[in-house]
């Protein structure tokens, strides 16, 4: 045996560590003076960027890692990233993903001494954390029991309150009829929050206002978590109003040891779902951060728990804080505490589950600088956050370097399924205050450009830098607070911009030209040529564009020396400029009235994209009438699928009256439960889908006629 010195990068530097190791034929066993496994192959039960970022530190260790696929995901970056992969079945979770038996199945032909769940899927699972112990396989999480008595809220509150963490009041009791639960809510008082007692990410939870909506948003709550955990028992608690989502990072060893490493602010969310993260949490003085961390600790001892979870309260205008659930796995939002404490909690998890103690215990862990991660999703978020599919057309990001991350399990050409979760990416910032964070996040942002879905990315770029969330002052409700700041009308490119993106097509024209000049047998044909060249005079042109609904004339002229002379209305621009590819992406080079910029250029289907630090903007050569297809959105005759999903729910048959927003059906699609409503009042003429059948975007639900006016007698 031999003592070596491993060391580990942190935003502070290299720390160094003493490690024994032992040496085996089949490679490195850790030794930490307690009986411990051997991790030397690792599973990934889990897909995606977190598959991803696994798979990194897995690779670093100098483990190998094993991935495992649905046939939506042949082809995806973390099976690329695998040393193995194995295919697990078709794209629904429930039979690739959520499979315990498959999963199980592939760790033993694998020989994958570990499963590592990721967050979501298995990772909370009882059942599955007990199947990989009795087939001898360590995973990579707390004990089932503590995945347990912390899954279930109801148990979760009383262990708790035990322990001496706060808590706030509601039922947790097991009568779950309909009338109890909304007695229960009238005693607690309204506003409640309807809870899975199984839940997590947002799902099975609806708030109650009155008691007139109390039993369509219990009734909507079950289905989604029938739908997501296979269980529908329910909880009821007092909504606080504008409360402060406020989360601490623990870690526990087999050793009895256990530490926090700070408090992550997730306060603003959309759909009850986090969309931007933040460590440390903003305005949090030094006694509240210690007592948050310390009641985070005597929770994680409560249960006795290994390995890495987060414990979240709520919290209200006066810093008092309540418990209201523990994650027992990592989190999604982790890398934020990994960027102020320096450290690689996947790292930590393998090391703690192979039997090794703490690497760090409390007073060695030190908070510095600040952090943010804000989550890029497929989603509309001027349609209510809807989420969407579709391939990644054009993907250019910020590069990443030891104070940037980038965590994704996309590529250029991939496809956002719509099976599984929407979100492409998390960008993660570090700086030494929250203030040089706040702007290395927006810096960043710009330079995170996506072309062939719709995205959050400017909805982020509006919320960073709104002046109360530059000042921290954050909670739950912040999203619908400033809605009217947050989702401002959108403004006309300007002349400038617009003749960016007639130069952008008149360069890409010459390429094409050219191109066609060097295969032609003719290269010197006056055919050949795209420079707008004439004997005696200047060539002029008409180029009109589309920008949204409006259309824009463009008058070119062609200069000999190369520039143009551009004329929209009255206004008259003098261009020049030229395409450059740094990087991969390409940029356009120019200068208008003198003015030099270089925006980034991208060219899809006679769609100009260009991107600045400014914004983004998209311009668009019309297409002609001939050409045109009929309008897909048949909105005009009923109700149409938003995007690609499940029928979950059928409430209308032919011959029904409906008024516009009468509900229609229930789909479920992006892992979320979606009410299609009626588009205007009418009679259902036909439904074209069953309950339990996939319908596809933009496909016909219902058609919706008129009801005739009753002649006058």
């Amino acid at each position: 045996m031999a003592a070596v010195i491993l060391s580990f990068p942190t935003l502070q530097g290299l720390r160094i560590f003493t490690q024994k190791l032992s040496w085996t034929k089949r490679g490195v066993r850790l030794v930490s003076g307690a009986e411990v496994g051997r991790i030397e192959k690792v599973l990934i039960a889990n897909r995606g960027e977190i598959a991803c970022r696994v798979m990194r530190t897995a690779k670093k260790m100098g483990v190998r890692s094993v991935a495992v696929y649905s046939d939506a995901d042949r082809y995806s970056m973390h099976v690329a990233m695998a040393d193995e992969a194995y295919h697990i079945g078709p794209p629904p979770s429930q039979q690739s993903y959520l499979s315990m038996e498959k999963v199980l199945e592939v760790a033993k032909r694998s020989g994958s001494h570990a499963v590592h769940p990721g967050y979501g899927f298995l990772s909370e699972n009882t059942e599955f954390a007990e199947a990989c112990k009795q087939e001898g396989i360590i995973f990579i999480g707390p004990p089932s029991s503590a995945i347990r008595d912390m899954g279930i809220k109801s148990t979760s509150k009383h262990i708790m309150s035990a322990a001496g963490v706060p808590i706030i009041g509601g039922y947790h009791g097991e009568d779950q009829s309909n009338e109890r639960l909304q007695a229960e809510a009238a005693r607690i008082g309204y506003p409640v929050m309807i809870k899975a007692v199984r839940g997590g990410g947002g799902k099975g939870m609806r708030i109650a206002r009155s008691d007139s909506d109390f039993l369509e948003q219990l009734e909507s709550a079950r289905r989604e978590a029938r739908k997501s955990f296979n269980d529908d028992v329910m909880l009821v608690e007092k909504f606080v109003e504008d409360p402060r989502h406020v989360e601490v990072q623990v870690f526990g060893d087999m050793h009895g040891n256990a530490a926090y490493l700070f408090e992550r602010d997730c306060s603003v969310q959309r759909r009850h779902q986090k969309i931007i993260e933040e460590a440390p949490g903003p305005g949090i003085s030094a006694d509240v951060r210690r007592k948050l961390g310390e009641a985070a600790v005597r929770a994680a001892k409560a249960v006795n728990y290994v390995g890495a979870g987060t414990v979240e309260f709520i919290m209200d205008a006066q810093h008092n804080f309540y418990f209201m659930e523990m994650n027992t796995r990592l989190q999604v939002e982790h890398p934020v505490s990994e960027m102020i404490t320096g450290t690689d909690l996947v790292e930590w998890q393998l090391r703690v589950a192979a039997g090794e103690r703490l690497p760090l215990l409390q007073d060695d862990i030190k908070l510095r600088g600040h952090s943010f991660e804000a989550r890029i999703y497929a989603e509309d978020p001027n349609n209510d956050f809807l989420p969407g599919a579709g391939p990644l057309l054009h993907l250019s990001t910020p590069a990443a370097d030891q104070n940037t991350r980038i965590e994704t399990g996309v590529r250029e050409g991939d496809e956002v399924s719509a099976h599984y979760d929407p979100m492409i990416a998390k960008l993660v910032v570090w700086g030494e205050d929250r203030s040089a964070a706040l702007k290395k996040l927006r810096y960043c942002l710009r330079q995170y450009n996506i072309v062939g879905l719709n995205t959050n990315i400017d909805f982020l770029l509006s919320l960073s830098g709104h002046p109360e969330f530059e000042a921290g002052r954050v909670s739950t409700s912040f999203i619908p607070q400033y809605y009217a700041d947050l989702f401002p009308a959108p403004r006309a490119p300007s002349g400038e911009v617009i003749c960016q993106a007639a130069l952008g097509l008149v360069l890409q024209e010459r390429k094409h030209t050219q191109e066609f000049t060097q295969a032609s047998a003719d290269p010197f044909s006056p055919f050949g040529s795209s420079s707008g060249w004439r004997n005696n005079i200047q060539f002029n042109r008409n180029m009109t564009l589309q920008l949204g609904e409006k259309k824009v004339d463009v008058v070119i002229t062609y200069n000999p020396d190369g520039g143009y002379r551009m004329q929209i209305g009255e206004e008259v621009y003098h261009v020049t400029g030229a395409v450059e590819v740094e990087g991969g992406a390409s940029f356009l080079h120019c200068s208008v009235n003198g003015v030099k910029s270089r925006p980034k250029l991208v060219i899809l289907d006679d769609t100009v994209h260009l991107f600045s630090m400014e914004g983004s903007t998209e311009v668009s050569v019309p297409v002609p009438k001939y050409l045109a297809g009929v309008s897909g959105s048949g909105a005009q005759g009923g109700a149409v699928a938003p995007m690609t999903g499940t029928i979950e729910k059928v409430l209308v048959k032919a011959g029904d009256k409906v008024t516009a927003g009468d509900p229609l059906m229930v789909m479920i699609a992006m892992k979320m439960e979606h009410t299609i409503r009626a588009p205007k009042s009418g009679v259902i003429k036909k439904v074209f889908f069953n309950e339990g059948s996939q319908a596809n975007r933009h496909a016909a639900l219902v058609e919706l006629e008129e009801e005739e006016e009753e002649a006058e007698g």
